[in-house]
Order: C-alpha cells, then structure tokens, then sequence
C-alpha cells in the first residue's frame, strides 16, 4: 500500500484494531492531500474516517505542521493576534466580533483575521462586513503587510493563503459532513502570532482545541463556544473561556451582563449599516464589549474579567472618538 492507503488502513481496520494517526503520520497525510497526489477517494475515506474516529489533538497538530509548512511564507508576517474566522451558518446576524478586532488592532496590536465560510447571508458575510469597516480583503502576502504596517488589521481568505486547504474544507459539499480539517485551520496561525483566540461551535471542541495549542507549542490562547462558531460573546448567557496563559491554564466563567436575550440574526440589518454598530446599545454593545474584554485576556497574562471590559470600553469610547 502506498499514498493514504496505509493511513486508511491503520484507522479503518475495525473497532478492536483501528487506531488514530500519530502527529507525524498525519502531517504526511496533510502534505499529500496539500499537494494534490493523493487519490480523491483515499482523501474522502481518511477524512470520514477520523472525523467517526474522532480526531485527536496529535492529528490536528500534524494538520497544522502540514498547512504551515505549505503556507511558509506567511509566517514572515509580523502579527501579534491571529484571529479565524471559519464559522457557517445562515442564521448568523452580523458579524460584530469584526468590531471587536479593529478595537483590538486600535490598541496598538497588529491583527490578522483568515477564513472561509460557507451556508451564510449576506448580512453574516465576513468579506463584505471588512469592506464596510474599512478593514483590507487582502489578495497577496504583499496587500496583508501594507494593511498591518497601515491599520494593524488585515483579512485574509483561505483561498489567498491556501488554495488547496480550501478545497479540502469545500469536501463537504460532496462528503455531506465537516472533517477534521475545518479543526486543524483554526489552529492553523499561518502567522505564527503568539496569541491566537478561536471560537468553536461545539462545546467539546474546546478542550480538543487547548490540547493541540498546547502540541503545538501555543503559549496564548483563548476558546469560547462562539456565535455560530466565530470567537463572539453572546452577553446574554454564561461564556466558559477555555484561556491559556504564558502564566496559568484553565477556564473563566464570564456571567452574563444583558438580560433579556435577543438573536442577532433578528436585530442585525444590512452591512452597510455596520460601522454604525459600535455606537449601539444592549445586545449589541455587549457583544462587541464582551468580545473585545475575552481578547485582552488572552492578550494581557492576569487580567481579570472586570478590568479587560473595563478597558474594552474605554477602547470603545476612543474608536467612537476618531
């Protein structure tokens, strides 16, 4: 056997002899899948396979040691927050966690958001919502280090940084199941950024995703259960922070701060309206406040709850300011 034959054959052997890959085996399966020699049929059976299997923080950390590897030359980027954005979901509203991240950059931090994502509306499209907060799509290596040397925020799609990742994430559409590889790109950190914050939509992902930062090496990190997968506070229930420090490692319970409840995707309106979000109030002010606070925690070792959404409204009343 030969290509991903012998990895399909390692997972898929039966429940008593089956096994996961290790981290080398599957930084190998990556960069065949990456490079286009492996046959579609060995790529589709891996990747169902390990999705029934269950991934495990080894495999992600081999898929990211593949993707970076590929990506190489992003690294080169002087970042100090690497944010993705890889959720999917019509029911989304808008986008606010954006809002958060130009805060974020605003502070003096450079950010780089990367992503791809798929089954929204045009009011959750993460594109058209840069465009209407000024923040570059960024079409090169060359457009992404003129917007963080100008705005200290970029966007980057997937397609840019990774052609062929994306067309492992769009497997979907004929696999009818995401695979292990939408995991591996929110821990992908194509910049090497220090930080890194990642929202997950299932809750058992978050550990899942603290053990591959901690294979990888991640030294700051902060996961939530976001809105709709995205890294976003919904300010209206308990948000666990699954947070990692150069000090500490553990989780955060941030209590709610609004009551009562309200979906974004019935409040959001058209994009264009967006920039004029960070003057809101309720929901909306929460979610982007809160946001903002979950990401100065990850950024700022021991800062607590209260003083990072003290400083995110202060972040706040400067942006308004400008």
């Amino acid at each position: 056997m030969n290509g991903l034959a012998t990895y399909v054959h390692a997972m898929g052997r039966g429940p008593s002899k089956g096994r996961n890959l290790t981290r080398a085996e599957a930084c190998d399966a990556m960069t065949q899948m990456l490079a286009g020699t492996a046959a579609p049929e060995a790529v589709g059976a891996l990747l169902m396979l390990m999705r029934y299997c269950g991934e495990t923080a080894d495999e992600l950390a081999g898929f990211v040691d593949a993707l970076r590897a590929d990506a190489a030359q992003w690294s080169t980027l002087d970042v100090d927050l690497d944010w993705p954005c890889y959720a999917a979901g019509k029911s989304r509203g808008w986008p606010l966690f954006l809002i958060a991240a130009q805060n974020i950059a605003h502070s003096g931090r450079k950010v780089l958001l990367h992503g791809w994502n798929s089954h929204q509306s045009q009011t959750a499209s993460i594109e058209a919502g840069c465009r209407a907060l000024g923040i570059a799509v960024c079409n090169d290596i060359s457009d992404a280090k003129s917007a963080l040397e100008s705005d200290n925020i970029a966007y980057v799609p997937l397609r840019v940084i990774s052609a062929p990742a994306l067309d492992l994430v769009q497997k979907r559409d004929v696999l009818g199941l995401r695979s292990p590889v939408n995991t591996a790109l929110r821990a992908f950190n194509p910049a090497g950024a220090k930080a890194s914050v990642q929202g997950v939509f299932h809750p058992s992902y978050r550990g899942l995703q603290m053990d591959a930062a901690n294979a990888l090496g991640q030294t700051q990190l902060g996961v939530v259960k976001g809105a709709g997968g995205e890294f976003e506070v919904n300010p209206t229930k308990a948000t666990e922070l699954h947070l990692k420090t150069a000090g500490s490692e553990g989780v955060t319970v941030i209590p709610p701060i609004i009551n009562p409840p309200e979906r974004l995707a019935d409040i959001s309106k058209d994009l264009t309206e967006l920039p004029q979000a960070i003057t809101a109030q309720g929901n909306v002010q929460g979610v982007i406040r809160s946001t903002i606070a979950l990401a100065l925690m990850v950024l700022e070792d021991g800062l607590t709850f209260d003083d990072a959404f003290g400083q995110a409204g202060e972040l706040m009343r400067q942006k308004q300011d400008m």
